[in-house]
């Protein structure tokens, strides 16, 4: 029987493939939760995704306009966000999602960053 021994640079290797993975799977899944805290906060009352909710705001391909950072401003802070970005959409989407747990608006920060075009 022959015996096979891992080099340091494979193992290396290896891990490196393993952990680049890891993150797509986790933002899968964050994704995913972030679309229940989006259903539960009931963003569709005035937002919509694929024609489904408000049709005044819709967010299909927000997510190739902003980066995570400036989705996680329109969430947490949405009067500075509308100021920094030049909306003018009345009425201005309330300030309250920063009290979510933090979790919470990862995920729908990761949700709203998978909605591309």
């Amino acid at each position: 029987m022959q015996r096979v021994t891992l080099t340091g640079g494979l193992i290396a290797a290896l891990a490196v493939l393993f952990v680049a993975g890891t993150p797509t799977v986790a933002r899968a899944a964050d994704a995913a939760a972030g679309e229940k805290v989006y259903a539960a906060q009931k963003c569709s009352m005035c937002h919509s995704v694929a024609g489904k909710g408000g049709k005044s705001r819709p967010l299909d391909g927000v997510g190739s306009k902003f980066t995570a950072e400036q989705l996680k401003e329109w969430i947490v802070d949405p009067i500075t966000a509308a100021k920094t970005h030049s909306s003018t959409k009345k009425p201005p989407m309330p300030k309250k999602y920063d009290k979510l747990p933090a979790a919470d608006i990862d995920n729908l920060v990761a949700y709203m960053a998978s909605l591309k075009k």
